[in-house]
């Protein structure tokens, strides 16, 4: 039974201040915690009571250790993730303002997993595999773009859904120029496409989100996710759209709120459609469904700090009622 996400990208080791609201410079320690977004969508998952897999490499040292013990602590797949030498396991250094939004410092000139080669994907990783996630992070010019390209042919092959969140990192790229045609080059390879309300028109072009959803199924997209933070979510298809709500939660952290929303998501969404050519059918309902329980995991995890650490179980969901 094809029921497994499977995610490609970088995990890193988030480094997490111990004040929110003040400068780099007025940080007196980091506290280090898993992340990087195919990573944290593959927890989300997992804690939720799926199965994901994630795709990447890492450093042999030991923040790569470090991630490859908690990942599987919290249920994902690891034996996907190949070790090097060669490089060092990437960091990200979060701060965090007053109201828990981040910015981030990456080390990562070359890290391990910008190195990861598509002769790495193998094909069997996907024969159980009903979604593919990825993001934008790792589709620069080094050898995981090939991998990232390998991987969504051999899903598209297999008839899988293919989900990608932009997840744009301007401090990671050259110039703005390279990150947006790097996005629009994998737009079209993808079914399903989130955009939060910063990425709208970097990504689309339009300013609004009916006509940078239509621009976007246009190029094949079937499923747009719009997600405009306190506001709510959005889902729409060519057919139809949902809109939910976001709840009212005193936010601590907003780290990985985004990558848990998608993994929430993708996890409703397997008990509806596993199909890309279906996505189009959903019903209002059906979206309406997938972003509500999306926006409760989101608003139970922004209380927390971190990102994989603060996504609730599927349990402590039912068990609060909001």
């Amino acid at each position: 039974m094809n029921d497994v996400l499977a995610a490609i990208g970088e995990a890193l080791i988030d480094f997490i201040p111990d004040r929110s609201g003040c400068a780099f410079d007025d940080v007196t320690a980091f506290s280090p915690k898993v992340g990087g977004a195919p990573a944290n969508v593959c927890a989300a998952f997992s804690h939720l009571g799926g199965k994901s897999r994630i795709l990447t490499q890492l450093g042999n040292d030991p923040f790569g250790h470090k991630i490859i013990h908690e990942l599987k602590y919290s249920g994902v797949d690891t034996g996907c993730i190949s070790l090097t030498d060669k490089a060092n396991t990437a960091l990200a250094f979060v701060s965090l303002g007053a109201d828990g939004d981040r910015t981030f410092s990456f080390y990562r000139k070359p890290s391990a997993d910008m190195l990861y080669a598509p002769e790495s994907v193998k094909e069997e990783y996907f024969d159980d595999v009903f979604a593919l996630h990825y993001c934008s992070v790792s589709i620069g010019d080094f050898p995981m773009r090939q991998a990232h390209e390998r991987a969504i042919e051999i899903m598209q092959k297999k008839g899988g859904i293919v989900s990608f969140d932009p997840n744009l990192r301007f401090n990671l790229w050259d110039s703005r120029d390279a990150l947006q045609k790097a996005v629009r080059d994998f737009i079209p390879k993808s079914d399903i496409v989130k955009l939060s309300e910063d990425e709208l028109e970097f990504v689309t072009g339009a300013k609004d989100i009916a006509m940078g959803a239509h621009n976007l199924f246009e190029q094949g997209v079937k499923l747009v996710l719009y997600t405009v933070g306190s506001k709510g979510a959005y889902a729409f298809t060519k057919n139809t759209h949902a809109f939910a709500p976001a709840y009212k939660v005193k936010t601590v952290d907003t780290t990985g709120a985004g990558d848990g929303f998608t993994g929430a998501f993708l996890w409703t969404l397997k008990y509806i459609c596993r199909e890309r050519e279906k996505l189009p059918e959903m019903t209002e309902e059906q979206l309406l469904g997938c972003i509500e329980f999306a926006n409760k995991f989101c608003a139970m995890s922004v209380q927390k700090k971190g990102a994989i650490a603060s996504y609730p179980t599927v349990d402590e969901m039912r068990e609060i009622n909001m």
